[in-house]
């Protein structure tokens, strides 16, 4: 076959991947994307390997993100072109360790090394689009509870790898092949009866906490979402003291309130105006609520993206600081050399300064975890609260820039994800859309209409005991990258002991 036309085919299978994912959620072609990608690079030497990898990562990342058009078609195109060349390292290793006995098993264990890779570099790496983000709603999200993100990949993965063995191995052995594909197939399933009795939600909670989240709505589209700053603290402002005006009617009252990312963009501690508008809003709940505000931070180009507890009478408490803020969205990195020549950059006139402790506040006897925004996709965020002691998990988000695009419902695909994974309820507050409450197994509780202005009410049991993914996830995330690695490097070791082996044939000759 013609080196173009593979590629093609290549490209053609990242597709199939990325349609797997939200919105359309044909998850179930996961494996066939990765089966194809394992056949085109069957075969090949590792520079081929390489190409086709970087073709399925490009056709898989330009149809996944097509969301940051929204920010620009040249931060789509390049942002997908670098991720595909994780995608062409994934192939590079592919073509070297199919050559291994057992190769089912460290191509998928690729997968996983590759994800890991992504998901730290550059700039704190970029984690959308792992396999196991697709999974919501299909038995393999079950997995998640017990082996994390990394080994749900790993199984999913190993179900296309398998398919690409069999489809080699048909004819020679038709019942091999058959058990190469049902076997891991059946992980998938079990996993999935497993989540059924084995989140807290079929065990008695410690106890429940009424839960409000607001959702105040967003004037505007894309990048002017935010123009009017004013207008959106005060829909946040009158959403919550609608609620009031209900508990005062006899309504019963939340033990707490959450508010979302960049429900104030103007900064609370800055302006009298902001602060008196706030308060003025909590007193009238009367418990505390977690505000998401723009916080100058000591220098004028500095500023700090928070979740703050601001309590009824006494004012602004506890606070996160967003630690994973996202490179050329939230802070220009090589802001000096890139300005000149590229004027967009003006847009973010200031660079968001990362936090340096987790997201584990205290509101009104409950503590909970704190994530923002992307931040629901890296694990090490999710990770450490929970090991911290957070009893629920909040997501605040904003998303208002990708109204009408794929991102929300990816995003919230993963906070669904995260709820299996932690044994934790998850509260989401988008500033209009989507926000929601999720159960320990998936079940989305409550879900508010996107741009519209909702206070969702829950009540949501709260659980302490850790969940066997928080405690196995990472060694079985070390033991599939270390395989991963091991497998390359002895397929390396392989290749030059055969070529110094034909080489003595040959001088023997």
């Amino acid at each position: 076959m013609p080196l173009v036309m593979r590629l093609l085919l290549a490209a053609l299978a990242g597709v199939v991947v990325a349609v797997a994912f939200e919105p359309l959620a044909l998850a179930y072609l996961l494996p066939v994307g990765v089966a194809g990608l394992t056949l085109l690079v069957r075969g090949s030497s590792p520079g081929r390997g390489f190409l086709f990898g970087l073709a399925f990562g490009a056709g898989f990342m330009l149809v996944l993100l097509p969301w940051l058009r929204v920010i620009g078609t040249d931060a789509w195109i390049m942002l997908s072109l670098l991720e595909g060349v994780f995608y062409g390292f994934l192939g590079l290793g592919s073509a070297l360790v199919q050559r291994l006995p057992w190769w089912p098993l460290w191509t998928a264990a690729l997968w996983v090394v590759v994800e890991g890779l992504r998901s730290s570099v550059p700039f704190g790496g970029f984690p959308w689009g792992r396999l196991a983000f697709a999974t919501v709603d299909t038995p393999a999200a079950g997995l998640m509870g017990y082996a994390g993100a990394a080994g749900t990949t790993f199984v999913v993965a190993l179900v296309g790898t398998a398919l690409a063995w069999a489809v080699l191995a048909v004819r020679r052995t038709p019942v091999r092949s058959a058990a190469a594909v049902v076997a891991p197939a059946l992980v998938l399933v079990t996993g999935g009866f497993a989540t059924t009795w084995a989140t807290p939600s079929a065990v008695e909670p410690e106890r429940s906490v009424s839960v409000a989240a607001v959702q105040g709505d967003v004037p505007g589209e894309g990048m002017d979402a935010f123009a009017e700053r004013r207008a959106v603290l005060e829909n946040h402002v009158a959403a919550t003291e609608q609620l009031a005006e209900r508990v005062e009617a006899g309504a019963p009252a939340p033990d707490l309130v959450i508010w979302p990312e960049n429900s104030t963009d103007i900064d609370p501690f800055a302006d009298p105006t902001v602060h008196a508008d706030i308060q003025q809003a909590v007193d009238a709940v009367g418990v505390p609520v977690l505000v998401g505000a723009m916080v100058s931070g000591e220098e004028p180009e500095d500023v700090y993206n928070q979740g703050i507890v601001w309590k009824p009478g006494s004012g602004p408490g506890e606070s996160y600081s967003k630690t994973h803020p996202v490179p050329f969205g939230e802070y220009i990195p090589f802001r000096d050399v890139l300005a000149p020549y590229f004027r967009r950059l003006d847009q973010i006139p200031r660079d968001m300064v990362p936090g340096t402790e987790p997201g584990l506040l205290s509101m009104n006897g409950t503590t909970i975890g704190d994530v923002i925004c992307f931040e629901v996709a890296y694990d090490d965020v999710v990770h450490e609260v929970v090991r911290g002691g957070a009893e629920m998990l909040v997501v605040q988000t904003n998303n208002a820039t990708y109204m009408g695009t794929g991102q929300i419902e990816q995003q919230f695909a993963i906070a669904r994800l995260r709820a299996i994974e932690t044994h934790r309820y998850v509260v989401v507050a988008s500033t209009n859309g989507v926000s929601g409450v999720i159960a320990p197994d998936g079940r989305v509780v409550e879900r508010a209409p996107v741009r519209s202005q909702q206070v969702l009410r829950a009540s949501v049991p709260v659980f302490e005991q850790t969940s066997p993914a928080l405690r196995w996830g990472p060694s079985v995330e070390a033991v599939l990258t270390l395989a991963g690695v091991v497998s390359v490097l002895a397929a390396v070791g392989l290749g030059y002991r055969r070529r110094r082996t034909a080489a003595g044939r040959s001088g023997d000759a």
